[in-house]
């Protein structure tokens, strides 16, 4: 329960209507995107400013209060659920554009402005802010700077990572740091702005983000390639990286997922093929027009079964939409989506995708894989009824080996959704016992009370790692 003296204090900071702890606001805010997970705040409180987060901050780490900073709570770690209650801090009032400035080809946003309004903006401008995630209609700069965001076009231009140039964020003391700034170099010690992205709240609140904006592409070209051999999809993917092609995006579809989105977006796509690559390239005129033309080669060389050049921009457009609404589209077919991400070498894709078949196969779920094959961050998503507890349990048996599978290959448990609460009885499998211990001291030197987003990235327990039988 909240102390009812700490409750005025927070109520002073931010005015009675900011501050909420009735039983509509706590639900509200007791889950985030992530199926299955809900645990209740104590409060809910609005911040208009990096000082009033500051004074936030004073007062909860005086009564030892958790706190949890959000954007939408798009996220699908679970990232955002206050499983040891506390206070969710919503930060979507800091929602400005401080700075454009145009001679450093820089922007300063606070955390809390949608992340596609901003790049609308930017391109209005005739800039180009690339990091794309598939949420970014609802999600906030701020969440994405968290989870480190990745996207659609994270082949060519990179993650969040790479655009986040200086933060200020408050700590836990509610001390203020200033990290960065609008520099393209700066080794003056340990890169804390690099160290703070993707920390997911778990080191301190963002409360303002400069950011790098580069000059648009000139000319864009959008294709198609559909397959009826899965490993000729990734033997494409290979072979056009291998030929010095950076595409700009560079996407996969396995049949399940090509059956869905169909039906969701009306392309009129063939529904016996294995898989679809959706790639497309920007640039100027000369080099995009080369690239396309070797790409073609390259998925005919491979035996693609069709190949198709988007003719307009408008049907290039509806192609990359039908490849965003994917998760969309995979929800409408049961009451329970979990879309997870894991990494693997994109010349493991093909290993992987079929690893993913095997277990789904094996535990009796489904599971349709889509993912940033360029990259090879897979998307492997389960249809389920989270009314079901067995076909859950088995679900969840499925994706531990999944997990296995993608580090077994040389990959990762998560390319771009973070840990968070999900992730956390994994993490170990992947940085080891003493990659955890580092960790946990970097969050004693920030949080020495564990009070920023308490229970995410370390689990209490890690689990033991399967053995998988690949028969």
């Amino acid at each position: 329960m909240l102390d009812n003296q700490a409750k005025q204090m927070l109520r002073n900071i931010v005015g009675d209507r900011f501050f909420k702890d009735d039983p509509e606001s706590l639900v509200t805010h007791s889950y985030d995107g992530t199926p299955m997970l809900q645990s209740l705040p104590d409060g809910v409180i609005y911040p208009q400013n990096t000082e009033q987060v500051s004074a936030i901050m004073k007062v909860l780490t005086e009564y030892r209060i958790p706190l949890i900073s959000r954007g939408s709570g798009t996220n699908l770690c679970g990232g955002t659920v206050p499983v040891q209650g506390g206070i969710v801090m919503v930060m979507h009032r800091m929602n400005a554009i401080l700075d454009i400035d145009l001679q450093n080809l820089t922007a300063t946003v606070q955390p809390g402005i949608i992340t596609k309004q901003f790049i609308e903006h930017i391109e209005q401008l005739g800039l180009f802010y690339p990091p794309d995630p598939s949420s970014m209609a609802i999600s906030t700069i701020g969440g994405n700077i968290a989870e480190c965001s990745g996207g659609l076009r994270g082949l060519k231009y990179g993650t969040t990572k790479d655009y986040v140039i200086g933060l200020e964020c408050v700590l836990a003391s509610g001390e203020i740091l200033r990290t960065g700034g609008k520099l393209m170099k700066d080794v003056a010690g340990y890169d804390l702005t690099k160290l703070l992205i993707g920390s997911e709240g778990t080191l301190a609140v963002i409360t303002e983000a400069t950011l790098k904006l580069i000059p648009p592409p000139k000319f864009k070209k959008t294709m198609l390639a559909m397959y009826k051999d899965i490993y000729g999809a990734a033997r494409t993917v290979s072979k056009i990286i291998e030929s010095r092609i950076i595409p700009a995006t560079l996407e996969f579809m396995d049949n399940p997922t090509i059956r869905v989105v169909d039906d969701f977006a009306k392309l009129g796509l063939p529904l016996d093929m294995a898989a679809i690559l959706l790639i497309e390239q920007d640039g100027d005129m000369e080099t995009v027009e080369r690239d396309i033309a070797r790409m073609t080669e390259i998925c005919h060389e491979e035996q693609a079964d069709q190949v198709t050049i988007a003719s307009n921009q408008e049907e290039a457009l509806k192609l990359l939409t039908a490849r965003r609404s994917a998760f969309t589209a995979l929800a409408r077919l049961r009451p329970t989506t979990i879309l997870e991400d894991a990494t693997v070498p994109r010349s493991k894709i093909a290993e992987m995708v079929l690893e993913i078949n095997r277990i789904a196969e094996k535990h009796q779920v489904q599971i349709c894989t889509f993912g940033h094959a360029g990259d090879g961050n897979l998307h492997p998503t389960a249809t389920t009824d989270a009314r079901d507890p067995e076909e859950i349990h088995r679900v969840e048996a499925a994706f531990e080996e999944i997990f296995e599978a993608a580090i077994s290959l040389g990959g990762t448990i998560t390319g771009e959704h973070g840990v968070g609460l999900v992730k956390a009885p994994f993490l170990e499998w992947k940085v080891g016992s003493t990659g955890i211990a580092l960790m946990k001291g970097i969050k004693d030197a920030f949080d020495p009370h564990h009070l920023l987003n308490p229970g995410k990235m370390f689990a209490k327990e890690s689990r033991r790692r399967v053995v998988i039988d690949r028969g």
